[in-house]
């Protein structure tokens, strides 16, 4: 290791960072996963906690029973009122950026919903600054609270079309499992997957079970029930990949999903 580790340190130090080679250099070491035994659990904005009490107690109190046999990481949406200001943020010529600072600041207030809620059972809110901590968060309460918005803020990646930021919440807890080399990735939402067509507006619309990566991309579907970029992401993972999108209006099906069950849509790298 010894040996290998200085070979890397030679190349990396004499040569440019976007050589190719020294790119496939860096590989010989495999990622650590650093918190393994985690899983990632994303509660929707628009399609949970919007909802109000009737669609939150029930997903609530099913964290807290699921906190007592598995080690939670608990992102949140932004949801309708982000999408309000998005249009006002838009209507006013503000670039992507401030989109995205926006955004972040209505997935920190549902956290901190979410947060009141589960204050009683000693659940933390953490903001990615404090990010350091999670394991001692984990190892005390088993579960953490954080807003899902990757912490781009003004140098969000520029979209290809519009002004809407492109990595927005589910694209944040996706790299948060990612990063962190965690066990699973769930996005909970109100539907019961992937479908064809958006089921709300779409009756005929069917269930897709599972499907690639690849797949997903070559149905070039007018709706998802995730961020188009966490399809890219995906492509490139080195621990999570496969996410799991559930229907957290249904009870029992988060449980399920935490241990290891098939209860929504299956989304993988391959």
């Amino acid at each position: 290791m010894g040996n290998a580790s200085s070979a890397i340190e030679s190349i990396l130090s004499g040569a440019s960072l976007t050589d190719v080679d020294v790119l496939k250099a860096t590989e010989s070491f495999p990622d650590y996963a650093v918190l393994p035994n985690v899983s990632v659990v994303k509660v929707g904005g628009q399609s949970l906690i919007d909802r109000g009490k009737a669609a939150v107690f029930p997903v609530v109190e099913e964290l807290e029973t699921a906190r007592k046999k598995h080690k939670l990481l608990i992102g949140t949406g932004a949801g309708t009122r982000a999408r309000h200001l998005y249009a006002l943020a838009a209507d006013l010529g503000l670039p992507t950026g401030v989109l995205t600072d926006i955004g972040t600041a209505v997935a920190g207030e549902n956290a901190a919903i979410l947060g009141y809620l589960m204050a009683k059972y000693g659940v933390p809110v953490v903001n990615v600054s404090e990010f350091a901590a999670l394991p001692l968060f984990l190892a005390e309460r088993n579960a953490a609270i954080f807003p899902g918005m990757p912490p781009y803020d003004m140098w969000q990646h520029v979209p290809s079309e519009g002004l809407i930021p492109p990595y927005r919440t589910d694209a944040g807890c996706y790299l948060v499992a990612e990063v962190y080399g965690c066990k699973q990735m769930i996005y909970v939402k109100d539907e019961d997957g992937l479908f064809t067509a958006n089921p709300k507006q779409d009756s005929k619309a069917k269930l897709i079970p599972k499907a690639t990566v690849d797949e997903v991309i070559a149905m070039d579907l007018p709706d998802l029930v995730i961020e188009g970029p966490v399809l890219e992401l995906m492509r490139n993972a080195r621990h999570v990949k496969s996410v799991q999108v559930i229907n957290g209006l249904k009870p029992g099906l988060l449980t399920k999903a935490l241990a290891g069950e098939h209860v929504g849509t299956l989304i993988t790298a391959a």
